[in-house]
């Protein structure tokens, strides 16, 4: 590269720190501006401001990552593609199907490359997932499951007034576990089927459920069918009893495939034996600067969001969560469903949903 790419970080805090370790990273990456409305804790050399519009006049940057609140991306990333920057804009794109069509089709009328934040798209390990599928390792794939389980306490809960939130002074957020911190494992398992923006699945269902006093699920999970008839489920909780790294476990006729997608990490499981074999990662912003520099396919443009959008949609127009036993720890503010780890691996190996899981705190 001849000279540094400049670079504009909208939201400093909450994940929008990884954003600047991760440019910090970069040799050929310069940050030349922070938008948010509440400035860095430290000095970080470079102009902030509480306003988009007013940096990117100020700064002109060849990329701008927005990493605000999801009911404000796309508002900032049409701003920062109609002053002429690229954008990296974080998952979810946005909270609502509708705006998401409505942002990509104002995003192709700029000429500016937006690519969109799943960074585990960018894993080769979810290409080599996909190696092995096609060259019929497996046999006949009979169906994904994913299952994650964290634990988030009540501070990650009042991080925002948006965090946690179905909706926000009217305005969607759609902030629950399977649409942000599990987005990923949904957005994987639709890769590795080859789900496309155009095809709709032939069934989509999800259960929500809540142990914190919020108004979005903390513990949910999601059943459908893609165009092609392979049944994906995805079960999640961040009220872990025990901690379950997030994964997918594709079945196949003649043995499976588990991708540890976090790190990197592929489990070839045949009558022949086990194959663990580790593999490197795509950032993507370096993938973005590459596709606009150098003309290399974007790794997660807005068109491979759409299958997962589906499934935000789905989860936006369910009913309200329902609440679920848990026990309470008010030393760590931390709420735990007994049992809820158990179950959301049992879903994923068994391609079932929560409610069909025998467990206590369903009954």
């Amino acid at each position: 590269m001849s000279a540094a790419t400049t670079v504009v970080l909208a939201g400093v805090h909450g994940h929008g720190r990884w954003h600047l370790r991760n440019i910090g990273r970069m040799p050929d990456v310069e940050l030349v501006g922070i938008c948010d409305p509440r400035p860095p804790e430290t000095d970080l050399g470079v102009p902030s401001e509480p306003e988009l519009p007013a940096l990117l006049e100020k700064a002109r940057p060849d990329v701008t990552i927005v990493c605000t609140p999801i009911h404000t991306h796309s508002e900032l990333a049409l701003t920062a593609a109609r002053a002429g920057s690229h954008v990296l804009l974080e998952k979810p794109p946005t909270p609502t199907l509708a705006e998401f069509d409505g942002l990509a089709a104002s995003l192709a009328t700029t000429g500016r490359a937006c690519q969109i934040g799943f960074q585990s798209l960018g894993s080769h390990s979810l290409s080599y997932a996909r190696e092995l599928l096609a060259e019929g390792a497996i046999g006949e794939l009979l169906g994904i499951g994913a299952a994650g389980a964290w634990q988030r306490d009540a501070d990650y809960y009042g991080r925002a007034r948006w965090a946690g939130r179905r909706t926000l002074d009217g305005v969607a957020v759609v902030d629950g576990a399977l649409t942000n911190p599990f987005a990923h494992a949904i957005a994987n398992a639709l890769a590795i089927d080859g789900a496309s923006a155009e095809e709709v699945p032939r069934e989509l269902s999800v259960e929500l459920y809540r142990a914190n006093p919020i108004e979005a699920d903390d513990t949910s999970c999601l059943r459908l069918v893609t165009a092609r008839g392979t049944p994906i489920t995805v079960a999640v909780t961040l009220c872990a009893d025990q901690v379950v790294e997030p994964y997918l476990v594709v079945h196949g006729a003649k043995g499976r495939i588990v991708l540890e997608y976090r790190e990197n990490r592929v489990r070839l499981e045949t009558r022949d034996g086990v194959e663990v074999t580790e593999h490197a990662a795509t950032d993507l912003l370096a993938n973005l600067i590459a596709h606009t520099r150098l003309g290399e396919p974007l790794l997660a443009p807005p068109g491979a969001a759409k299958p997962f959008m589906r499934v935000l949609e789905a989860v936006r127009l369910a009913p309200e969560p329902r609440e679920v036993p848990c026990s309470y720890d008010p030393a760590q503010r931390l709420r735990v469903i007994p049992g809820v780890s158990e179950a959301v691996v049992r879903s994923a190996e068994s391609l079932t949903m929560l409610s069909e899981v025998d467990v206590r705190w369903l009954r």
